[in-house]
């Protein structure tokens, strides 16, 4: 790797920010907190107006609400009651219909319809037009309280009343489509690719730089999931500083209290490189996509391993989740997976344990195997996908970790498969496989 100007800056330099972003994104209520905002100031700015005359500028007579007071507050207080009404209605049975997905394809995928903006979109504007029709509603005065009627609130009030209907429509669709278990996997692939661009190199980095030098142990203050580890400063800190660090944990593991996380070398850096070492790792409770290339990864492979359990027998899924396992590996013939050493000027000044080939095939296809061994079919269509990787993969190392997998994946339908033909066609098709020298 190369110095802070180097390729791997531009990938981890806004880690910090990323992760607050993927974290906001989890903020199921931010959206709407800001549509509801919105519609209060809405709300006021039309009370506002028509205080000051210029309704009949901004809009047309004939466009305008010509009624009296009573019909004003029958129609906003109508708008209001059904708005809030239908939000809450239609959000309680998605969440029903969400629960009895998740048993199908795990709850951690969830996180998928927390995070869609179209969900927290349509609920903000359930919730905007709630308030904007609370906002003008309290404004509407009696003769006897001296007549106000907001015409153009109330115009306004009518215009998002049919943007909720809309909105409603559009909602059912999109809440029926997102469950769907294509539909879900398609996202989760998405977002794969999008980490592999994000989190592999254009370049390879440098091989493996001798062994860790030993040093102080620095241990962790609070247990969680490691969601982001800011490397690029701690490796400026130690070139800085004339020291080494070595990484023993990496984003996705679970930190435990008082663990070691890192060493030090010299040991009397230890205490600032402590504080270091805190201050550049992010704990949560869940792990994040932000820098942990097998998220995704495990996301999709609980899919498949759900739709092999014997109660609910889908192989079809699993065969759809190693497909697109498959256009990932192709997809990465031509990048490179970060290396174990950070370099400063030609020293090595950060040691960390970085995601490999190999387990990266092992978080894909271990579960989904073992699972499904007693299925022709998924193990048939594992075969298909390692033989088509390897017709497009060059590396060597990385051929012997595909060619790995086919060996294992034969081993277990020799074992499992109790019908002989699929046995031959499985072993026609791993003889199949390119090999080369």
């Amino acid at each position: 790797m190369s110095g802070p100007g180097g390729p791997h800056s531009e990938v981890f330099m806004s880690t910090a920010l990323r992760e607050r972003l993927e974290a906001l994104g989890d903020a199921f209520w931010l959206r709407p907190a800001i549509l509801v905002l919105l519609g209060l100031i809405l709300g006021q700015g039309a009370v506002w107006t028509e205080e000051g005359g210029w309704a009949r500028s901004i809009l047309p007579a004939g466009w305008l609400y010509a009624g009296g007071e009573a019909g004003a507050r029958a129609l906003l207080g109508a708008i209001a009651t059904s708005t809030i009404g239908v939000a809450g209605t239609t959000f309680s049975i998605t969440v029903a219909a969400l629960s009895l997905a998740s048993g199908q394809m795990g709850p951690r995928l969830l996180r998928n319809f927390v995070r869609d903006a179209g969900n927290q979109v349509a609920l903000g504007v359930f919730l905007g037009t709630f308030v904007y029709a609370l906002v003008v509603l309290r404004t509407v005065r009696s003769v006897e309280e001296g007549t106000f009627v907001p015409h153009l609130g109330v115009t306004g009030a009518l215009v998002l009343a049919l943007l909720c209907v809309g909105t409603l429509t559009w909602f059912v669709h999109h809440i029926a489509s997102g469950i769907n278990v294509e539909t879900v996997i398609g996202t989760v692939h998405a977002e794969l690719r999008d980490a592999v661009v994000r989190l592999t190199l254009d370049h390879p980095d440098p091989g493996p730089i001798g062994p860790a030098p030993e040093g102080r142990a620095i241990t962790a203050e609070e247990g969680g999931y490691l969601r982001a580890l800011g490397e690029e400063g701690l490796a400026n800190w130690a070139a800085e500083h004339d020291a080494t660090l070595h990484l023993l944990v990496r984003p996705g593991d679970y930190v435990f209290t008082g663990a070691a996380v890192a060493t030090v070398s010299p040991p009397a850096l230890a205490k600032e490189a402590m504080e270091r070492v805190r201050d550049a790792m992010s704990l949560g409770d869940r792990r994040a996509a932000a820098q942990d290339l097998e998220f995704a990864v495990r996301q999709l492979a609980e899919v498949a391993v759900r739709a092999l359990s014997p109660g609910i027998n889908d192989p079809f899924t699993a065969m759809a989740v190693l497909d697109r396992f498959g256009d990932v590996l192709c997809g990465m013939t031509d990048r490179h997976l970060p290396g174990s050493a950070v370099l400063r000027d030609g020293r090595v000044v950060l040691f960390r344990r970085a995601v490999d080939y190999d387990g990266l095939l092992d978080a894909m296809f271990h579960m989904i195997r073992q699972n499904g061994a007693g299925s022709a079919a998924v193990l048939l269509r594992l075969m298909k996908i390692l033989g088509a990787v390897l017709a497009v993969e060059q590396a060597p190392e990385r051929g012997a970790a595909l060619r790995r997998h086919a060996d294992l994946a034969l081993a277990a339908g020799r074992q499992s498969l109790g019908e002989r033909a699929a046995v031959e066609d499985l072993e026609v098709r791993f003889a199949a496989l390119p090999r080369r020298p």
